[in-house]
């Protein structure tokens, strides 16, 4: 397959593109333009954490999760730490077998070394012998199955199209660590806290706590990702204590913050599939 070596999507970038995907390795903070592609792609963050806005909402991919845009979604990816990005595109036969949604799955140790087989050096390295046909059609197919199985993840932060929960969105997004009531927040946008609970469940699909619950731990990993410890980082999302943190954030994550700074979620998350997979064989 030849490679179109292009320049990268920020000065700060270094990036291999070619038809079915791609690799950039950013920096901490940089940034895509806002773009949409006539296919839909999956991400994964080999290093670093990517964010991924779409108008639906916001995405955060660790090392362990793998986030789905659709085909003709505006979209703009963000580094948190420095960021090693895989892109590989579906074409449509595939795609329709994923949501029609922005979504973000759980990465097994499979889907993991599938991804970076198929953005490896066999992709853009001239030196390195390219998969056949063939054989990289049966390596997106095991992708593709494999991720139709999996778990979807509660780390879409979906995006409120109402003013007065957009205007709650954005208060918590500048200071996650306020932990104003719902009544309270409502005071300041003009809406009682009825309103405001019906308005989360029927636009979000969640009470307001989830999705605050869900916003901190998207604060949470941006700040591990950034190198910050378990204990300010528990302070400056919002939770009243380090332990409190630790269990909201290992319920969403599936790890602790301190075994994910420290690089080891993806382990993490390989023991536990092999554990899983253990327990499936046992009478």
């Amino acid at each position: 397959m030849p490679v179109h070596r292009q320049p990268g999507p920020t000065a700060g970038a270094t990036s291999q593109l070619w038809p079915s995907g791609g690799r950039h390795l950013w920096p901490s903070g940089e940034s895509s333009e806002v773009q949409s592609h006539a296919r839909g792609h999956l991400v994964y963050a080999a290093n670093g954490v990517l964010a991924v806005h779409t108008e639906r909402g916001t995405s955060i991919v660790p090392a362990n999760r793998v986030a789905w845009t659709p085909a003709g979604f505006t979209h703009q990816h963000r580094a948190h730490g420095d960021t090693d990005m895989r892109i590989v595109f579906l074409a449509p036969s595939l795609a329709r077998l994923v949501p029609d949604r922005p979504v973000v799955f759980l990465a097994s140790g499979l889907v993991r070394e599938v991804l970076l087989a198929l953005t490896g050096p066999r992709s853009y390295d001239p030196a390195v012998p390219d998969y056949s046909r063939p054989a990289r059609s049966r390596l997106l197919r095991v992708l593709v199955e494999e991720l139709s199985e999996a778990p979807e993840q509660p780390l879409h932060l979906p995006e409120p199209q109402d003013d007065r929960l957009r205007a709650i969105a954005r208060l918590l997004h500048e200071t996650p660590a306020d932990s104003s009531t719902l009544a309270e927040l409502g005071k300041a946008v003009g809406a009682g806290s009825r309103t405001l609970s019906r308005l989360f469940h029927d636009e979000l699909g969640m009470t307001f706590y989830e999705w605050r619950t869900q916003l901190r731990v998207h604060h949470a990993l941006v700040l591990l990702a950034e190198g910050h410890d378990t204990t300010r980082t528990a302070t400056a999302c919002g939770w009243a204590n380090p332990s409190s943190f630790i269990a909201a954030f290992t319920d969403i994550i599936g790890t602790t913050p301190g075994r994910y700074r420290s690089g080891r979620v993806v382990q993490d998350q390989i023991v536990v599939a092999q554990d899983q997979e253990q327990g499936s064989d046992r009478p």
